[in-house]
């Protein structure tokens, strides 16, 4: 289906740096990123997550850094890794250093912990060795002390101030493949700090809600707060934040992005929420299929709608479709055309076949045309 002209987001014109070799900022895709949650000293552990994270979509994965023995093990985990890998550093600027020596594609760094300049310029002279990109990480629970003495709390202003003084240590020592994050739990602030910083600075722009809660409050204000800003245009890379497996913030960011059409993975499910009009159990049903369909990675949409009275238009609209009728069948819709009758108890597997093999004409088309 083409993109109408009301759909269109005009994305923020940013500068591209590259984390590994993953472009971010520019034309690129807006990535999508988690972070591990194991001791990162026990790589085999790490690296077992890493390659969950990967293999739901992420284009990067952050890794905390918080001793010698994480930095130790990240030689073996960047090595070993199937995505770019970011070193998350807080407090101690060596374990920066040590991270690029490591073979880091990133380094973040907090300007609210990170030290003075001098340790700032040390890891930008790692970074420079080693060819890593860096993230000024601003969080609006730590920033730095002078700032919140002048401004009394944290604010946007105060976040914009904090992440621009550091971008310009960056540039005065001619280093410029950096991106910025402003993240605060509260979304009124994360979104102000987000659009003055959007304002005054070209770099690309990593967006998250920080400490967000658990899997479903922490979805919903990730979609209210990242949804209205990459709806503005802002944002080069995202990080959904949740208190779950990072898998699960993995899905929630591309569901993020397809509802927005700024990126495409895998199965769109258009369903109705059911009511008493319902030819059959579509709760069950849809679930069923989200679990069942998972494997696939192929940009495309499916309408599985309880009735006659949205179903027949939303089919119109998707590449496979099944509407409810009576008599315990419904229509199966293929490319928005009314198909074939099919018997509800065998609409399960009849559905996963019809759009695995969609999926293997959508590939056939795409490598054709590469």
């Amino acid at each position: 289906m083409s993109i109408r002209p009301w759909r269109d987001i005009e994305r923020r014109k940013s500068r591209q740096i590259m984390v590994g070799n993953v472009p971010v900022g520019g034309d690129a895709p807006i990535s999508v990123q988690s972070m591990t949650n194991t001791d990162t000293g026990d790589a085999k552990a790490t690296l077992k997550q890493i390659e969950e994270i990967a293999e739901a979509g992420a284009d990067i994965v952050r890794v905390s850094c918080p001793d010698e023995a994480s930095t130790a093990a990240m030689k073996e985990i960047c090595a070993q890794s199937p995505v770019p890998i970011v070193a998350d550093i807080h407090f101690h600027y060596k374990r920066g250093i040590e991270a690029a020596e490591a073979g880091a594609a990133c380094l973040r760094i907090n300007p609210g912990n990170i030290g003075n300049e001098k340790r700032v310029k040390e890891v930008i002279q790692a970074a420079k060795d080693h060819g890593c990109s860096m993230r000024i990480g601003v969080n609006g629970g730590s920033l730095e002390k002078h700032l919140l003495e002048k401004y009394g709390e944290p604010c946007p202003e105060a976040m914009v101030e904090s992440a621009l003084d550091h971008a310009r240590i960056l540039q005065d020592n001619d280093f410029h493949e950096f991106k910025i994050s402003v993240k605060a739990s509260d979304l009124f602030l994360t979104v102000a700090a987000y659009h003055g910083l959007a304002d005054a600075i070209d770099c690309p722009l990593h967006l998250g809600v920080t400490e967000a809660g658990g899997a479903r409050i922490g979805s919903i204000k990730s979609a209210i707060g990242m949804g209205s800003l990459l709806w503005a245009g802002i944002g080069d890379t995202i990080r959904v934040s949740l208190s779950a497996d990072p898998v699960e913030e993995i899905k929630v960011g591309f569901d993020l992005l397809k509802s927005l059409g700024l990126r495409h993975r895998g199965v769109n499910i258009i369903s109705c929420p059911s009511c008493a009009r319902q030819g059959f159990d579509v709760i069950k049903t849809v679930e069923i299929l989200e679990e069942r369909l998972a494997h696939i990675t192929t940009p495309m949409s499916l309408s599985v709608i309880g009735c006659v009275v949205n179903g027949p238009g939303e089919a119109r609209e998707t590449d496979v479709g099944f509407t409810g009728g009576g008599a315990e069948s419904g229509m199966v819709y293929l490319r928005g055309m009314p198909d074939h009758k099919m018997q509800n108890k065998d609409m399960v597997d009849h559905l996963v076949s019809l759009v695995e093999k969609r999926a293997e004409e959508i590939e056939a088309v795409r490598s054709a045309a590469e």
